[in-house]
């Protein structure tokens, strides 16, 4: 049997450490916080989305980066198996809209529970408030790693399940890249995903906490901005050989809800959008384009518009749209529209409703930014999954060393997806170690 230590005890550190004590590995498991799990208590708003009980081919299609790397991972250790092994260890667990599957008391709390007393059972020894520094390897092989307070732990493998560089209050601070970099590994480039949309327009602010349901929304791109010192060498000359898209063409289009914040706009949708631009936003302007009526075409909404002022042919204009839209949009509307607020709808001109029909139907803003990483669900880009070999998890440079979770380029949708790449990773990098 080996001695490994894992790195992490976040999601993939827990399941990688339950499942090598499970085959009898002395394991060692360092936590640089005061409790395990902490990203964990703040997953689905606190009640954690562990996984999604969709069918595989559902799974791989919100998986956004590297999907077939998770070929070997998910085919061990599918979305089923991890909601038999959560029943098995203790949790109850319930599948709501959207096949997402949490605990069925609601509290995140339940999930870290129950996994740290099967570390316990399992005999799993836990250092909490310990800080790796470096992970050492000699020859191609690992070693050991040093803590921050100069403690050496030697070990047969070393699982690194670091995360990535979300949500920072949670002690995520990127070390498993810095790791990996020091190791001889290549990182692709991070962003922050799943995340809000901040927007170039005072208008969200005045529009903060209004959600829309049922929307479409496209992002698209305007133009492209290159800036020079914001890819290597080896990285620009790579994007020369992709052929760009061409401007105003559509990088993102979905249906679905969203909300305003004071500087932009998130929600579901736009998190998603979100995960699909990322990586493009240092290279282009784009712009984000809401129709707040999907399900009519242009002339059937102009039809609308035009029997609703019919039937309040006497009212003003700012008086004449109640049915139409919600309370909080109509001053933003009727601003935009040009049409004066206290024109009568009878006196309103077919070019003018007929532009009113136009802006509903394309009511867009300038993208300024991704919100940051204190709001990010999670890393976009890590290490790279071409020097990792995908039915082990163990580095292709350095033997013994594993990467489990965030940590790896690869990245999902929200609904369970991404604690899902974390279980599947960490258990078969456990189920490979010797």
């Amino acid at each position: 049997m080996s001695k490994v230590v894992v790195v992490g005890g976040g999601a993939a550190g827990m399941m990688a450490a339950a499942f090598c004590a499970a085959k009898g590995h002395t394991v060692v498991l360092l936590e640089q916080n005061e409790k395990l799990g902490k990203k964990l208590y703040i997953t689905g708003k606190g009640r954690c989305n562990l996984t999604n009980a969709c069918e595989r081919e559902d799974f791989f299609g919100n998986v956004v980066t590297n999907p077939r790397f998770l070929y070997s991972a998910f085919g061990t250790f599918s979305n089923h198996d991890t909601i038999a092994y959560f029943n098995s260890i203790g949790l109850e667990t319930k599948t709501e809209r959207g096949a997402r599957v949490f605990p069925a008391s609601d509290h995140a709390s339940d999930v870290i529970r129950v996994l740290a007393d099967e570390l316990g059972r399992k005999g799993v020894k836990i250092f909490l408030n310990t800080k790796v520094e470096k992970v050492l390897a000699a020859d191609g092989h690992f070693v050991s790693v040093m803590t921050q307070d100069g403690r050496e732990i030697a070990g047969d493998a070393c699982i690194v399940a670091t995360g990535g560089l979300s949500y920072p209050s949670t002690g995520a601070r990127g070390d498993g890249y810095r790791f990996a970099k020091e190791l001889g590994h290549t990182v692709t480039p991070l962003y922050p995903s799943l995340v809000s949309l901040r927007l170039d327009s005072q208008r969200p602010g005045e529009l903060e906490g209004l959600s829309l349901k049922n929307v479409e929304i496209r992002v698209l791109l305007d133009g492209y901005c290159k800036k020079p010192d914001a890819v290597t060498a080896p990285e620009a000359a790579s994007k020369k050989k992709k052929k760009r898209p061409d401007v105003g063409s559509v990088l993102y289009q979905a249906f679905g809800e969203l909300v305003f914040t004071s500087c932009g706009v998130s929600g579901p949708v736009v998190l998603s959008a979100s995960s699909y631009i990322a990586h493009r936003m240092q290279d282009y302007r784009m712009s984000f384009h809401i129709d707040l009526k999907p399900a009519l075409s242009f002339e059937q909404l102009d039809a609308r518009i035009l029997r609703d002022f019919d039937e309040a042919k006497n009212k003003c204009f700012k008086n004449a749209l109640d049915h139409l839209l919600p309370q909080k949009l109509i001053r933003v509307i009727i601003e935009l529209s040009g049409i004066s607020p206290e024109k009568q709808v009878n006196a309103v001109s077919k070019e003018e409703r007929r532009h009113l029909a136009a802006l509903l139907k394309d009511f867009s803003f300038s993208i300024a930014s991704l919100g940051g990483y204190a709001e990010a669900v999670i890393t976009k880009g890590g290490v790279n999954v071409k020097e990792i070999n995908p039915s082990t998890m163990e580095s292709r440079l350095v033997r013994g060393v594993y990467f489990a979770g965030e940590v790896l380029d690869v990245d999902a949708l929200t609904g369970g997806f991404n604690l899902q790449v974390a279980w599947s990773s960490g258990h078969l990098a456990a189920k490979a170690i010797e």
